[in-house]
């Protein structure tokens, strides 16, 4: 996206083609010297929540609202975890939750999910949790 701000419509765009079990919503926000940061973090965040409702297509919010790039850093993968990471997690969570409610019989989810464990526990020595 050219910004955050086309974050929900392009979020919207792609859950309308149900084509997808899950939309991913990742970005990042850095707060500047005026009220506009507001105003965006809250149109964004209203944007994916109502295209996630109205679509019946769980979306993941990944889109970080930080107050320094070191921040962002930080939370994009260093010292506060990785918050797109954690994000996709959640996708594939929701996905494989609706599929139960709704039956949708996709394998899609199941792989995903699958794959997701296997990165979670790539170069450790446990096993991962089922």
């Amino acid at each position: 996206m050219p910004g955050a701000f086309e974050i929900p419509s392009a979020a919207r765009t792609l859950a309308e083609t149900k084509k997808y079990d899950a939309i991913l919503c990742i970005g990042c926000l850095l707060r500047g010297d005026t009220a506009h940061y507001d105003v965006i973090v809250n149109e964004v965040t209203r944007g994916i929540g109502q295209s996630a409702q109205e679509t019946g297509v769980p979306h993941a919010f990944g889109v970080l609202t930080c107050e320094t790039l070191e921040q962002a850093i930080d939370r994009a993968g260093l010292k506060m975890g990785n918050k797109g990471f954690e994000a996709a997690l959640a996708a594939v969570e929701m996905a494989s939750l609706r599929e139960s409610i709704v039956g949708k019989g996709k394998n899609v989810v199941r792989r995903l999910s699958l794959a997701v464990r296997k990165s979670k526990t790539k170069g450790r020595n446990n096993k991962p949790k089922r």
